[in-house]
């Protein structure tokens, strides 16, 4: 069992996922915000690779990439940063996914970058770009050698066919898409509510974890109803915009989508 699913197997409430983008706010912040996060009590901490051109994300977290490559990161960057990350007490449990696109994945060598992810402490991928059929024949068999869980996209629109493959194909967990839109976005959580309904009905083997327009308390409670938890991210990214005050407001904010 991975640390994933673990985690999703002995959960007494909702998970809680925040996202948020590695180099922002500033060049260093990366580790200092996954402290903060798993000590607020954050179960699984998603980590955006900044790219320039990335195309599931919303202006805030595009505007976080654009600072974070400006700040300097890069995936060789970010896996040096992470590689004593597991040392930590309060990150020895939490889960950590990592999230961005094909292109620079593969500028770095896919199985450099599978085999370095797993030697960070990294537990999953979410490479929303990665089609259903180039994992099925050459990328999956790279990625479950590595022992990293990965993680597909399933929206409103998405059928029940191609809904029960990429269950079939994803380990760890589902990520639902709240709605047909970018990250960030207003969303109507009667028409989530509807959708999720019919997930849960499909009875998937995998947990489902609902993202895009999840900000707060009653986001969050909203979609947790229907589905095991849900992503955090462009309201978080927000929030730590002012770099001087992390120590404030990562617990703060955490707290109060919780309590």
């Amino acid at each position: 069992m991975s640390r994933i699913q673990s985690i999703f197997s002995t959960a007494k409430q909702p998970i809680l996922n925040i996202y948020f983008t590695a180099g922002y706010p500033t060049l260093n912040s990366t580790l200092k915000v996954m402290h903060l996060l798993a000590e607020s009590g954050v179960d699984i901490i998603e980590i955006g690779m900044p790219y320039s051109d990335p195309l599931a994300d919303g202006p805030v977290i595009q505007e976080s990439s654009s600072i974070a490559i400006s700040n300097g990161m890069s995936i060789e960057l970010l896996f040096d940063q992470l590689k004593s990350c597991r040392t930590n007490a309060s990150l020895s449990k939490t889960g950590i996914v990592i999230m961005g696109y094909m292109n620079p994945v593969l500028q770095y060598g896919f199985n450099r970058f599978c085999a370095d992810a797993a030697a960070a402490g990294v537990d999953g991928l979410i490479l929303p770009d990665l089609p259903e059929y180039e994992f099925e024949k050459e990328y999956g068999a790279i990625i479950k050698a590595a022992g990293l869980d990965f993680i597909f996209l399933v929206t409103p629109e998405t059928s029940e066919e191609r809904v029960r493959k990429l269950d079939e194909l994803s380990t760890g967990f589902l990520y639902a898409v709240s709605s047909s839109a970018t990250t960030g976005s207003e969303t109507s959580f009667d028409q989530v509510a509807a959708y999720l309904q019919r997930l849960q009905s499909y009875q998937l083997k995998n947990p489902i974890m609902v993202g895009f327009g999840i900000k707060d308390k009653a986001s969050f409670d909203s979609v947790a109803a229907y589905s095991q938890g849900a992503i955090i991210g462009s309201a978080f990214i927000k929030a730590i915009a002012d770099n001087a005050t992390l120590d404030e407001i990562i617990p703060s904010f955490v707290k109060q989508v919780r309590h």
